[in-house]
Parts: structure tokens; sequence; C-alpha cells
């Protein structure tokens, strides 16, 4: 794989906000908080939503994703932004590549999927229990994982490849494809139409079905008469588009934008706001739309406060 693959390549540099050291103790809460929030949000979820009902399965799957992804990143940010060192080793930098690529792309297939199910709970309700069997479920499930290992190798093969010419100053938080693409010393047309045509499998077809999955619903909804039915349906649909509307927004910005137009500081918020804001909203915005994930919250701070089942 050519230079990306010596042994020897020096630590990144992550610039990150260091022109801006006011600002660093700032963003220093703001990601400390929304991890936190992140861990106690959607690792409670991960626990309790272990409900045979398949839309709580795969917010569940988005639970661990978000979990996972955050994860993944928060820590190595917190240390960038609360003192001078600002290093990540190539290896590091390697493995936050892949591994964030992944959980990404996984969510962006998940995300559709869940618009398939919203589709078939609306528009085909008398048929759900048939359609979306826990077979069926488990299997989108794990195509939406095996997409986004897929998706993450394009990406970091044709991006890892490329001859840093003793540039390891990145210009950014953290190891993402764009900055990355910025310290290669050679012409990355091709790399990057690659990485578009890639991109727009997850990015623009993704959505598509999600646009398509709730056009039909839209139809469905507008032939119901009952006004608490209407009510309920749209109840269960609009905590997913809230979360589809923030995810995709700020992916697409990232990602489908050509490089010349690419600005470094907005490319900065914008990633923080989905790897850090994002994950910690999900559990902010899925869990008081839904019921049953009330009730087993409900159910586990009562196991935990009164193991004896006495009401305190």
């Amino acid at each position: 794989m050519g230079q990306a693959s010596d042994s020897a390549q020096p630590n990144f540099i992550l610039l990150g906000f260091s022109d801006h050291p006011g600002l660093e103790p700032v963003l220093f809460v703001l990601v400390l908080l929304c991890y936190l929030l992140t861990l106690a949000g959607n690792g409670t979820i991960t626990v309790v939503s272990q409900l045979h009902i398949p839309i709580y399965f795969f917010f569940s799957n988005l639970s661990f994703l978000d979990l996972c992804f955050t994860s993944s990143l928060a820590p190595q940010t917190l240390i960038h932004l609360r003192g001078p060192e600002k290093t990540i080793t190539y290896g590091g930098c390697v493995v936050q590549l892949y591994i964030s690529l992944v959980l990404g792309s996984t969510e962006c297939v998940l995300l559709a999927v869940m618009a398939l199910d919203r589709y078939v709970t609306v528009c085909r309700p008398l048929h759900y229990a048939v359609i979306m069997s826990p077979q069926l479920c488990h299997q989108l499930a794990m195509a939406s994982w095996l997409s986004g290992v897929a998706d993450s190798l394009v990406h970091a093969i044709y991006t890892l490849q490329l001859p840093l010419c003793g540039n390891h100053r990145l210009d950014h938080l953290i190891c993402e494809v764009p900055s990355l693409l910025k310290l290669a010393c050679v012409d990355t047309t091709v790399n990057e139409l690659v990485l578009f045509v890639v991109s727009i499998l997850f990015l623009i077809l993704a959505p598509a079905l999600i646009l398509v999955s709730y056009g039909f619903i839209a139809q469905a909804l507008l032939k119901i008469r009952s006004s608490e039915a209407r009510h309920k349906a749209c109840s269960t649909c609009s905590s997913h588009l809230m979360v589809v509307v923030i995810f995709y927004g700020t992916i697409i910005y990232m990602y489908l934008q050509p490089r010349d137009s690419y600005a470094q500081d907005q490319g900065k918020v914008i990633s923080l706001f989905y790897t850090m804001v994002t994950p910690a909203l999900n559990p902010i915005i899925y869990t008081p739309r839904n019921k049953d994930v009330k009730g087993a919250l409900r159910k586990l701070l009562l196991g935990i406060l009164c193991p004896q089942r006495i009401r305190c």
C-alpha cells in the first residue's frame, strides 16, 4: 500500500482548534458532557431494549452503534482538547479511521432499515408480524453491519495508500477521510471520485429509500380517519425522521461536497456535532415517544432501587 504501509510512519499531529486556544476548554466540557450522556442514555437503552418487537430491536442496535461510535473518538478528542499533547500514532489513526467508518456507514443503512420497518407498521399492520419476523430482522441488522465493513474498507484503503511526503499535520480533531486527503502530495482526483461514488450508495440511495418509505407512509396516514390513530402513527415516525435529518444532514455536508469548497473549521464543528452531539441526542429523541422503552426503563430503575419489588 505504498508509503502508508511503512511501519516507520511518524505520529500524526492533530491541530484541532490549536489556533483558538480559548475555545478548547469550552469544547472539552461540551464533549465530556455529550460523552457522559451517550454512555448513560445509549448504554441503558442497549440493556433494556430487549423487547421482542422489531423497531426496538433496531433501536437497540442503533444505541449500541452510537455508544461504540462515540467511544471510538471521544477519549482521544478529550485528551487533545485538555492539554498540549496533540499527537496520535499512525496505527491509532488507522484504527480510528476504520472503526468510525464502519460504525458510521452501518448507521446509514440501519436508519434506512428502520424506515422500512416504519413503512410496514403503518402500511401493512395486519401483516407486520409475518413480514418483520425475527429472522428477517437479524438478517437486516447483519446486512447493515456487513455493508458498513465493506464501505470502510474501500474508503480506508483508497485513503491510506496515498503518499504524504512527510506531511503529518492533520488539521482536524479526528482522523477523517476529507482531512487525510488534504495531506496527500499527489493528485487525489481518482481517489475522490471513487470515494464519491461509494458515498453516494450510503448517502444518496439510503436517504432515497427513507424518502420513498415515508412517501407511502404519508399516503397511508391521509387515509386514516381516526385522529387518534393518525397521531399514534405520526408519533412512531417523527422521532425516526428527526434522527435521520440530523444524522444525514451533517454526514452529507462532510462527504459529498467538493474538496475545493471544504471549509476546514466548519468541518471540525460539523464533525463534533455528528460524532458527539447526535449520539447523545438520539435517546432523548426516541425514548419519550416510545411507551415500551419507557416502561422497560421504569422496570430497570425499580429493580435497582427496589430489588425486593417493594414500592419505595
